[in-house]
C-alpha cells in the first residue's frame, strides 16, 4: 500500500506552479478532465453493459430442413403446428458464447477500443503539459525561481524600495514632497501601500512612504530582503547561461501538436466504424446450428455521439496549442525587457534578463504582470544599495562611530572606516568630525547631509567608488583643505575635486597620464588658489600643465614614480615659491639642473633613483635657504669635495648607497644637525668629524668600520649615535663626554666589554642603549641599575 502521505507534495506544489501557467495550458488542463471524463464515462458502460446481442439468420430452407431435422431427431414423432416468431433452440449459454464470439471477431476495433484510446491520449496530453514541471533539469530551476518569486512578491522591501528610490535626487524631494500632501493615499504602518491603479501600464507603482515610515524596516526583515538580492543575483548568473526551459517547453507544445493532428486524422476516418448493426460469420455449426449472426452493438449509438464530442473537444484543444506554438515561435521570448518597469518605477538601472529567465518573466505575464513587476526591484543595484544602506544605519549607529573617533597626525578628530559595504548616514550626525578616512568601499553617497559637519576639513578617499550630490560638493569647495585619493580606475578618481578652491593640501595615488588615451588625465587646477601642498604618486613622465597652473603659490611639490622615468622636468623652474621637493623613484641618473633655480628651496629629496654621480651638487650653493638635502637609496660611489660649499645644510642623508670614502670636506658643512651615512661601504670616519659641534644625530650603521676617532666624542651635543653591524671591537671610554647621548646602537660588532664611562651619559636609558644582553651584563652594576631605571 502506497501512503496518502506520499501524494502530499504533488497537492502542494501545484498551487505553487499555477503562475507559470498561462490560459492556454489552463483551459486545456480543462479540456483534458473532460475528454477523461468521457473516457472514464466510455469505459465504465463498456464494464457494465452488455457489449453486444447476436441472433441467428436463416438463410436458405435447406438450411430450415437441416435445422428441423436436427431439432427433431430425437423426438419418436413429428407434429405439425402453426409456429408464431423464429424458433431456434438456442440455450442462454450458447447466445452469450455467439456474444462474445462476435464481439471479438466482427466488431470493430475502434468500436471497441474507443473509450481507452480517449483515457490514454488523455493522459499523455495532461503528462505533456506538465512534463516540464517533473524534469529534473527544468523542475529544480522552476522550484527554486517560484520560491524566490514569492517571497520577492511579499518582501516587505518590494514595497518601500520605489519611494527609497525615488529619494536617489535631493533635488527633486521637494516635488515629490508637494505631490504627496496633495495626494490621497491609504497607508499601513507595516508594508506602506501601493496606489491604487486601474491598469498596471497605465499608472505607475509609486509607493509613497517618508523618511520615518522607511525606517520601520526591522533588522530582520532587511537581512531577509538581503539574502534575497544575494539569491536572486546567483540565480540570475546559473539560469541565465541556458535554455533547457525553453526548450522543454517548446517541444511539449510541438509533440502535442503532432498528436493533435494524428489523433484528428484517424478517428475522423474510424469514427464512421462505430454502427449499430454488425453482421457476423462464425464457423460454429456443430455446436449452434447456425453460420450468420445478426448483431446489435448496444453501446454504438452513445460512443458515436462521444466519439464527435472528442473530437470536437481535440480540435479546440489542438488549436489552442497551434496558438501556443505561434506565441512561441514569432515572439521573442528569451529576452525580456524591463522598460515599462524602468518608466513607471523610476528605477533605470533594471537589467533586462535572456534566456530561461526571460521564458520564465513572459509566462509570469502571463498570468500576472505585477509579479515580474515587484520581482524587479531585485534584479536592481540601486535598490540593493538602498537596502544596504538601510542596513548600514542599523549597524553602525551614531553612538558606534563615535567610539572610534581618534586624532590623526595633523591634530584632526579622524574617523575610519575600512571595507564596509558603504558609507552609513549616521556619519553626518557626527557634527565634531573633522577628517574622514574611507577605505575599500565601494559604494559611497556623500549626500547633502554633510553640510552638517561644519568642522569637516579633511578627507581622504583610499579605493573607493564615490558618488557626490551637488549640495555636498558646494559645501566641500567652501570648507575642505584637504584631500587624500588612491585610486585604480576612473570610477574611482573623484573629477568634482577640480573644482575645491579652499582646498591646501592634494595626496593623490594612482595611475595618470598626460595622454588621453592612457589611464587618467590630470586636469587643470586653476580653480584651486589656495593649494600649497600637492603630492602626485603615479607614474609620470614628465610634469603635467596642470601643476604648472598652481606653481605661483605652491610650496610643497612631492612627485613618486613607480621606476616610470621622469624625463621632462623644465616646468620645475616656473615653481619658484616651492620650498619642499620630493622626486622619488624616477629613474633620475643626474640631479636635475631645473632644481637649480628654485632659489626658495628648504628641503630636497631624491630618494630611490638612479644617481651614480653627484657634481652638479655644486649649483645647490645657489640655494642660500636649502637645510635639508636627502640622496639615500641611490648608487653614488663618491660623495665630491664641493660638498663644503653647501654652508646651509642642517639635515644631510646619504645612507643605502655605494660609498667607500668620506671625504674631509664633508665635514665643513658645520651646521649639520643630522648625517645618515648608513648602509654603505665606509670602512673610516675621518678626524675631521670633531668639526660638527651641532651634530645631533649621527648613523653608520651597516658599513665596514673598524674605529672610531676621538674627536667623533667631541660633539657633545650628539644625541642620536648608530654604530650597529659594523666591525668595532673598542669604544672608547670618552664616550663619557657625550652627555646628552639618550640612543646608543652598538649590536651587531665584536665588542667584548663596554666601557663603564657609558654611566656618565646620564641621558641614556637602558630603552635607548642596543647592545646583546650578554654584552649589557658586563657593565658594573650600578651602570646597570642606573640605565634601568625610567
Amino acid at each position: 500500500m502506497i501512503p496518502v502521505m506520499e501524494f502530499r507534495q504533488f497537492s502542494e506544489q501545484q498551487p505553487a506552479f499555477r503562475v507559470l501557467k498561462p490560459w492556454w495550458d489552463v483551459f486545456t488542463d480543462y479540456l483534458s478532465v473532460i475528454m477523461l471524463m468521457i473516457g472514464v464515462f466510455g469505459c465504465t458502460l463498456q464494464v457494465m453493459q452488455d457489449k453486444i446481442i447476436c441472433l441467428p439468420r436463416r438463410v436458405t430452407s435447406e438450411n430450415t430442413s437441416e435445422i428441423e431435422v436436427l431439432h427433431f431427431e430425437s423426438n419418436v414423432s413429428t407434429v405439425l403446428r402453426e409456429m408464431k416468431g423464429l424458433k431456434t433452440n438456442l440455450d442462454l449459454q450458447q447466445y452469450s458464447f455467439i456474444n462474445q464470439m462476435c464481439y471479438e471477431k466482427a466488431l470493430h476495433w475502434y468500436a471497441k477500443y474507443f473509450p481507452y484510446l480517449v483515457i490514454i491520449h488523455t493522459v499523455i496530453f495532461m503528462v505533456c503539459s506538465n512534463f516540464w514541471f517533473k524534469f529534473p533539469g527544468s523542475s529544480s530551476k522552476i522550484e527554486h525561481f517560484i520560491s524566490m518569486l514569492g517571497k520577492c512578491f511579499d518582501s516587505p522591501w518590494t514595497t518601500r524600495a520605489l519611494s527609497e528610490v525615488s529619494g536617489e535626487n535631493p533635488e527633486d524631494n521637494e516635488n515629490q514632497k508637494s505631490c504627496i500632501t496633495k495626494s490621497n493615499i491609504a497607508m499601513s504602518p507595516g508594508e506602506g501601500s501601493l496606489e491604487k491603479t486601474q491598469s498596471l501600464r497605465s499608472i505607475p507603482e509609486k509607493i509613497v512612504v517618508d523618511k520615518a515610515s522607511a525606517s520601520v524596516l526591522d533588522k530582520k526583515e532587511g537581512e531577509q530582503a538581503k539574502a534575497l538580492f544575494e539569491k536572486v543575483k546567483k540565480f540570475r548568473l546559473h539560469v541565465e547561461e541556458g535554455d533547457i526551459l525553453y526548450l522543454m517547453y517548446v517541444r511539449q507544445t510541438v509533440f502535442k501538436v503532432i498528436k493533435f493532428l494524428l489523433i484528428i486524422a484517424y478517428n475522423s476516418t474510424l469514427v464512421n466504424k462505430v454502427q449499430n448493426r454488425v453482421r457476423c460469420e462464425v464457423e460454429i455449426q456443430d455446436m449452434t446450428g447456425y453460420k450468420q449472426f445478426q448483431c446489435n452493438h448496444t453501446m454504438a449509438h452513445l460512443f458515436s455521439k462521444l466519439s464527435y464530442c472528442y473530437l470536437c473537444l481535440v480540435a479546440v484543444y489542438g488549436l489552442t496549442s497551434l496558438y501556443t506554438s505561434y506565441w512561441l515561435f514569432y515572439r521573442s521570448l528569451k529576452e525580456y525587457s524591463f522598460e515599462y518597469v524602468r518608466q513607471e518605477t523610476g528605477i533605470s538601472d533594471i537589467p533586462d534578463v535572456k534566456n530561461d529567465f526571460a521564458f520564465m518573466l513572459h509566462m509570469i505575464d502571463q498570468y500576472d504582470p505585477l509579479y515580474s513587476k515587484r520581482f524587479a526591484v531585485f534584479l536592481s543595484e540601486v535598490s540593493e544599495n538602498k537596502l544596504k544602506q538601510l542596513n548600514l544605519n542599523h549597524e553602525w549607529t551614531t553612538e558606534k562611530l563615535r567610539q572610534r573617533l581618534q586624532t590623526n597626525p595633523n591634530n584632526r578628530l579622524e574617523l575610519q572606516l575600512f571595507m564596509l559595504p558603504g558609507l552609513p548616514d549616521t556619519v553626518f550626525e557626527l557634527t565634531e568630525l573633522q577628517s574622514l578616512k574611507l577605505e575599500i568601499i565601494n559604494n559611497v553617497t556623500i549626500s547633502a547631509s554633510v553640510s552638517q559637519l561644519e568642522d569637516l576639513q579633511e578627507l581622504s578617499l583610499y579605493q573607493c567608488s564615490l558618488k557626490m550630490h551637488t549640495t555636498a560638493v558646494s559645501f566641500l569647495k567652501d570648507n575642505l583643505k584637504v584631500l587624500r585619493v588612491k585610486f585604480d580606475d576612473n570610477r574611482e578618481f573623484p573629477n568634482w575635486m577640480y573644482c575645491l578652491r579652499n582646498l591646501e593640501e592634494l595626496y593623490l595615488n594612482g595611475p595618470l597620464s598626460t595622454d588621453a588615451s592612457k589611464n587618467i588625465v590630470l586636469e587643470s587646477l586653476r580653480e584651486m588658489k589656495c593649494l600649497k601642498i600637492l603630492s602626485i604618486k603615479s607614474n609620470l613622465t614628465k610634469i603635467p600643465q596642470s601643476i604648472v597652473d598652481v606653481s605661483s603659490h605652491l610650496l610643497r611639490l612631492y612627485l613618486h614614480n613607480d621606476g616610470t622615468k621622469l624625463v621632462m622636468l623644465n616646468n620645475l623652474k616656473k615653481m619658484t615659491n616651492l620650498t619642499e621637493l620630493e622626486i622619488v623613484r624616477c629613474d633620475l641618473e643626474r640631479i636635475p639642473h631645473a632644481i637649480f633655480s628654485l632659489t626658495n628651496l628648504q628641503e630636497i629629496d631624491l630618494k630611490e633613483n638612479n644617481l651614480r654621480s653627484i657634481e652638479e651638487i655644486i649649483s645647490f650653493q645657489h640655494l642660500r635657504k636649502l637645510t635639508c638635502l636627502k640622496l639615500w637609496y641611490n648608487s653614488i660611489m663618491y660623495i665630491p669635495e664641493h660638498i663644503k660649499k653647501l654652508s646651509s645644510l642642517e639635515r644631510l642623508n646619504f645612507s643605502h648607497n655605494k660609498i667607500e670614502i668620506l671625504p674631509s670636506h664633508l665635514f665643513l658643512c658645520n651646521k649639520l644637525r643630522c648625517l645618515d651615512l648608513s648602509n654603505n661601504d665606509i670602512r673610516f670616519i675621518p678626524p675631521e668629524v670633531g668639526v660638527l659641534q651641532s651634530l645631533q644625530y649621527f648613523s653608520v650603521t651597516c658599513n665596514k668600520i673598524e674605529n672610531l676617532p676621538d674627536e667623533l666624542f667631541f660633539c657633545k651635543k650628539l644625541k642620536t649615535l648608530k654604530l650597529g653591524k659594523n666591525s668595532l671591537s673598542i669604544l672608547s671610554p670618552k664616550i663619557s663626554y657625550l652627555s646628552a647621548l639618550a640612543y646608543l646602537d652598538l649590536k651587531g660588532n665584536h665588542f667584548e666589554v663596554l666601557p663603564q664611562d657609558l654611566g656618565y651619559c646620564r641621558a641614556l636609558k637602558r630603552s635607548g642603549l642596543i647592545v646583546e644582553e650578554t654584552l649589557f651584563e658586563t657593565l658594573p652594576s650600578d651602570v646597570r641599575d642606573q640605565m634601568k631605571a625610567e
